[in-house]
């Protein structure tokens, strides 16, 4: 597709696909390619699943970050290099570094994950915690480089980092030659770009789609401009694409060969990741499960066989724990309700009943009795409840009215 002019890029070739290809031999996995019957079944044609989740450090990263930092000159690999990252850029380019004998230091913000803060520097890197945004963490990065004379490694923005992601692309070529549609999930768009370059390169006909969350959307009016645009404050759980700009490297590549970008909500990101673990007893991140949910949107126009790309697995557990319950709440499977009662011995049995006799399985209960807004014998209740689907969490608000309960929410 080419919505406008891209702006001048250095060029990616399959050449440099296939170098990196080489270069990568013994230093980044080829990771598992999974069927899905589960999702062949909605979508209505075969689909299966590149596994980058289960990649070294846990994501497709380490294969860009390793070919940039090898093809750095020796005086450069004497500076240093540095990164900027929330988390899987970082574990990247810290092990790629380890496994050079270049010291790297990455700047993280203050609120990333604690595993992966853990992670990036069990691989040696050193890390400095700057920034609550990776926006500000990226000019901290870049003036440490000026500083310094240290080589900035950046994610996305850079021809050898695409060249290196582009091998996730042969791997597909290689592992289903059949595929016609391949969906990954879009950043800063240096998966994307090299997966394009490569894909096309071989097989023109196959269709490249890629996927943000609406939140945090920034190609679909790039594309419109013809030129790489800013979205202010972009917001979404998937933190591994949550950009707020394209690299202009990978945009030039994106607008001239990716076939689509679509979005997806936070719904269906938290429907995806439920699935993945569930169905394909995959543990995915919200970015690595955008493709996933985008099969699951119904949009249509996807024609089989299909690739998924499942780029990372680096989720933290404490985020995990909220998407998980999102998810089922999206799906119907996780109901939260508040009500008051007459407070008296016995009545929070009563309720419990009532909801077990209606088949929720009741995950967590909070009682508040003493609370300005409470009646003198009034308490109220809140309850997490496991159900069914939709159509249960009716028949559960419906059983908790006619036993006499006000549902406030």
């Amino acid at each position: 597709m080419s919505y406008g002019t891209a702006a001048p890029f250095p060029p990616v070739t399959l050449d440099d696909v296939r170098g990196a290809q080489k270069m990568l031999s013994g230093i980044a996995r080829v990771t598992a390619m999974e069927g899905s019957r589960h999702l062949s079944q909605l979508v209505g044609a075969p689909v299966h699943l590149k596994c980058e989740n289960l990649q070294r450090t846990g994501s497709f990263k380490l294969r860009g970050a390793y070919v940039r930092i090898a093809g750095l000159l020796p005086e450069e690999r004497a500076a240093g290099v540095v990164a900027a990252s929330a988390g899987n850029h970082a574990q990247g380019v810290a092990l790629a570094s380890s496994l050079l004998g270049v010291h790297a230091t990455v700047f993280m913000p203050k609120g990333a994950p604690l595993p992966k803060i853990s992670a990036t520097r069990d691989y040696g890197a050193e890390v400095r915690l700057h920034g609550q945004v990776v926006d500000e963490t990226l000019a901290a990065a870049q003036e440490y480089a000026a500083a310094t004379g240290a080589v900035f490694i950046h994610p996305f923005d850079h021809a050898d980092v695409i060249a290196g992601q582009g091998t996730v692309g042969l791997e597909i070529l290689e592992q289903c030659p059949e595929v016609r549609t391949i969906v990954v999930g879009v950043g800063g768009g240096g998966l994307a770009a090299g997966i394009a370059v490569a894909v096309k390169s071989v097989r023109p006909e196959v269709r490249i789609v890629g996927v943000q969350a609406e939140g945090s959307a920034a190609y679909p009016p790039s594309l419109a401009a013809g030129r790489p645009v800013v979205i202010d404050n972009p917001a979404t759980m998937a933190d591994g694409i949550r950009v707020g700009r394209p690299g202009d490297v990978p945009f030039g590549i994106i607008d001239e060969l990716v076939d689509e970008v679509r979005t997806v909500s936070e719904d269906e990101l938290s429907a995806a990741l439920l699935l993945c673990l569930e169905r394909a007893k995959l543990v995915v991140e919200p970015a690595g499960a955008s493709p996933v949910a985008a099969l699951l949107s119904g949009k249509g126009g996807i024609e089989g066989p299909v690739v998924a790309v499942l780029s990372g697995g680096n989720v933290d557990p404490v985020l995990l724990q909220r998407v998980l319950r999102h998810g089922m709440a999206a799906q119907g499977r996780y109901l939260a309700v508040r009500l008051r009662l007459t407070d008296r011995p016995g009545a929070l049995a009563t309720l419990l009943g009532v909801l077990s006799a209606a088949d929720a399985n009741v995950l967590d209960v909070s009682h508040v009795r003493t609370d300005p807004r409470l009646g003198l014998t009034e308490a109220e209740v809140e309850l997490h409840l496991e159900t069914k689907g939709p159509a249960h969490c009716t028949e559960v608000g419906q059983a908790l009215r006619e036993a006499g309960y006000t549902v406030i929410a």
